[in-house]
């Protein structure tokens, strides 16, 4: 439970990356955030770039390409 929470906050945090991450690459976006997510110990987790449309529930963690992208976070 702690750990699911403490997940839950890092996750929350990397929202705030959202607004100023429209403006990089998808890719260097999507490395920023796996490393905050590994410096915060978070194992066994999946980053994709997908559409708008192709989000399924899972969790969005940015926003690219001028918001035509999206990176998703799924635990594996």
């Amino acid at each position: 439970m702690k750990r699911a929470l403490s997940t839950a906050v890092v996750v929350l945090s990397l929202f705030s990356l959202n607004a100023f991450a429209q403006s990089k690459s998808c890719e260097d976006l999507k490395m920023e955030i796996a490393a905050k997510l590994d410096e915060k110990g978070v194992k066994n987790y999946e980053l994709k770039i997908v559409a708008p449309e192709e989000v399924k529930g899972e969790t969005v963690v940015g926003s690219c390409d001028g918001g035509a992208r999206r990176i998703i976070y799924t635990r594996k």
